[in-house]
């Protein structure tokens, strides 16, 4: 009997996207804030590029042991630990008196972000079994971060003039709180975690997940995407206020920089629904964000060209995360490393956006300006064309 799609598989599809959403204003709202950080707190440029990819620290080191824990405990109950620790954080950078406190919160609520976002797909996973309505909802749900941070980019602004960025990071807290509730009385508690029963049922699932390729192929795409991507949409904000722009036409430009990244996004789960060949969608998303890079920072005097190339970056650049959600999942070795090796793909995709925002910082610093940033995005690129081909060919193995 062929598994159908339900109401059911909708909501939870639904509210998994805007729990998703709701973490990802945690971390879209610091580039807006990052000018206001510089003048109350006296941040460098290359101290803001930490703050911004600090949230990542914890994805980045402990992506893998969150992914084995989602799969042994559930990832229903993963996530509520992660939206309650995600509050905690934020309400702890809204009490910090100075950039010691706020980068520790920063590290709290990177550590909430990773436990909240990462076992997604694994409850997707479970609860949706209607294979086009799964790769739809994967398709949606790598567009949560986009969605999340263009909120908080056309809306941050506002907000931080009207109550201060103490009081938006507590009204933040405030909604992941919210969310927590919502996940907890409208999701079912988890099924029957294929961890249980032995102490060490962790150990060769780990093991089963690192010595196959597609892990790996998945993880280090999503490393060359993730930080570009966030140094660029990040730092855009910086970027035009240093050029003279106001506040509301900042956050406006950004939010829709941002925001345009939904569309790949959500275009590659439904083109891989109807078909479509992952690496194809790949390779088309890198050589956008390569390209778009390129005339991003080097059309010095051609505003409008450059805006367009950014929204090109960041449109088509979205067709490789949604991909690589889609990849994650069938690729994984089995039913039971589901949220192992999205927890891994986590895990290099954090290490990029850590790397990526000080890495661009640094240049943009040492050349005295963003004319020469182009270059570790391209090479970012070009390194994601011939990754493409490797997850192509390693879907032709796994059909």
């Amino acid at each position: 009997m062929t598994a159908r799609d339900d109401p059911v598989s909708r909501r939870t599809a639904a509210i998994v996207f805007a729990v998703g959403v709701t973490c990802a204003l945690h971390v879209g709202k610091l580039p807006v804030a990052i000018p206001v950080l510089r003048e109350a707190l006296g941040l460098s440029l290359v101290q803001a590029g930490f703050l911004l990819s600090l949230v990542q620290l914890a994805g980045m080191t402990l992506g893998l042991v969150v992914g084995l824990t989602a799969d042994r405990l559930g990832p229903r109950r993963v996530m509520l630990a992660g939206l309650a620790l995600l509050a905690l954080g934020s309400a702890l950078g809204a009490m910090a008196p100075g950039t010691g406190v706020l980068l520790l919160s920063r590290v709290v609520e990177g550590m909430g972000f990773l436990l909240a976002v990462l076992p997604a797909p694994g409850l997707l996973r479970q609860r949706v079994l209607h294979a086009p309505t799964l790769s739809r909802a994967l398709g949606w749900w790598g567009a949560y971060m986009p969605l999340g941070t263009a909120l908080a980019l056309f809306f941050g602004a506002a907000l931080m003039g009207a109550v201060g960025w103490r009081w938006a990071w507590v009204l933040l807290a405030l909604l992941s709180l919210c969310a927590a509730v919502v996940l907890a009385r409208c999701v079912s508690v988890d099924l029957r975690s294929s961890g249980q029963g032995s102490p060490t049922a962790w150990r060769p699932r780990l093991k089963r997940t690192l010595t196959a390729p597609g892990p790996w192929w998945v993880a280090l795409a999503f490393f060359l995407y993730s930080g570009q991507w966030l140094a660029v949409v990040g730092f855009l904000p910086t970027i035009y206020a240093q050029a003279g722009y106001g506040a509301v036409a900042v956050g406006a430009l950004s939010a829709l920089a941002a925001g345009i990244n939904m569309t790949g996004n959500i275009g590659a789960g439904r083109l891989l629904a109807q078909g479509m060949r992952p690496g194809v969608l790949l390779a088309a998303g890198f050589c956008a964000m390569g390209l778009g890079s390129v005339i991003t920072f080097t059309a010095v005097g051609y505003p409008v060209w450059q805006y367009v190339a950014v929204l090109a970056f960041s449109g088509v650049g979205g067709l490789i995360p949604g991909t690589l959600f889609g990849l994650a999942v069938v690729l994984a070795p089995g039913e039971d490393t589901v949220s192992t090796t999205v927890g891994w793909m986590q895990q290099f995709s954090a290490l990029g956006q850590f790397i990526g925002p000080p890495l661009v910082a640094w240049v943009a610093t040492q050349a005295d300006g963003w004319q020469s940033t182009w270059w570790v995005t391209g090479a970012s690129s070009l390194l994601g064309l011939l990754i493409a081909g490797r997850l192509q060919a390693a879907m032709r193995r796994r059909a």
